[in-house]
């Protein structure tokens, strides 16, 4: 458990440009399934064979993450760039990022002390540039180009029970998926682990996927906003850390298939594992892609802190029994 997650966090993998994380994940699990293929979209399909009989159960995680991209190279060799999947301007002021390959460089932003009444006032996207240290276009153009992809450097940290980093939305579902291989649990099902490319930009990756694979049931393993942040009143929270895995009923676009929504629950009843519902109905999921291509559909979250930010915050425990769940889920169904 956690085998996989620190690696799997640091690399940089915006929406689009997955090919780091599809490599490090394939190379981790080949020889631990029965088949593994990568579709003409850059989804990573593994199929672990069921003993006879059984379902085609699907378990997809996104590989990508949000990010930005250049989208000028201004005179006096800053940067613009847009995002790629839904980021708040407020959070990325001062943040060092990645610029294709290997420039560093800082998102920059008015200095307080120049802005009216001396309040930090809500950017636009046009208002921020990246800086990389150029001193004109002719100089940054040698470094970088139009249309290169812009990601977060947070490193991976532990402070006791709680893990720290980028793109915990979602390597750590593809974290959850690579233990489960890992575990090589016997079942009747044929199960197959589906890691996915743009969710963020629009569930993009599973489109295909269903056609390909015509599966009866499918399970987006997330992670999901806790909502449990300083001084946010309770009733307004979607879930909180440690109390278990997030089930959903319902999310934007999707209303999830009662029969998965109860069987989850049920286990996770019967089985003693600690679990919450997700209480906010905003956001989507992978789930609303299949569910609209004929596929049943339900929804298992890890909460994080933070997410869609250069930083965001998971439980231990809560990484933990969402594992536990999804394992007796494909034993069981």
């Amino acid at each position: 458990m956690l085998k996989y997650l620190k690696e799997l966090t640091e690399i940089k993998g915006p929406s689009g440009n997955e090919d780091g994380v599809r490599e490090f994940i394939m190379a981790k699990i080949k020889d631990k399934v029965d088949e593994v293929f990568v579709d003409r979209m850059g989804n990573l399909i593994a199929l672990k064979k069921g003993k006879g009989g059984g379902k085609k159960i699907l378990l997809d995680a996104h590989m990508d993450e949000v990010g930005f991209m250049v989208t000028n190279i201004n005179e006096d060799g800053t940067l613009s760039f847009a995002p790629v999947g839904g980021v708040d301007t407020r959070v990325i002021i001062g943040k060092k990022v990645q610029v294709g390959k290997d420039m560093i460089g800082v998102i920059g932003y008015k200095a307080i002390h120049l802005q009216k009444d001396g309040y930090l006032t809500t950017p636009k996207y046009s208002d921020l540039k990246i800086d990389i240290g150029a001193k004109s276009k002719a100089e940054a153009e040698k470094v970088v180009q139009i249309g290169d992809y812009v990601a977060f450097t947070t490193q991976y940290e532990e402070s006791g029970d709680f893990i720290i980093a980028k793109a915990l939305d979602d390597r750590c579902g593809c974290s959850v998926l690579m233990d489960l291989i890992d575990e090589g649990v016997e079942t009747q099902n044929d199960v197959y682990f589906a890691f996915t490319v743009q969710e963020e930009t629009g569930l993009r990756g599973p489109a295909i996927i269903a056609e390909q694979l015509k599966a009866d049931i499918a399970i987006a393993v997330e992670t999901t906003t806790s909502g449990d942040d300083p001084e946010l009143e309770k009733q307004l929270w979607s879930t909180h850390l440690g109390d278990g895995p997030a089930i959903t009923f319902m999310h934007s676009g999707y209303v999830v298939h009662q029969e998965i929504f109860e069987k989850l629950v049920s286990i996770a009843r019967k089985e003693g594992i600690p679990f919450q519902y997700k209480m906010r109905t905003v956001g989507g999921t992978n789930a609303r892609r299949y569910a609209t291509t004929g596929i049943p559909a339900g929804v298992v979250s890890v909460p994080a802190r933070y997410i869609h930010s250069p930083v965001s915050m998971i439980h231990k425990k809560d990484y933990e029994n969402t594992l536990k769940l999804l394992r007796k889920f494909i034993l069981e169904e």
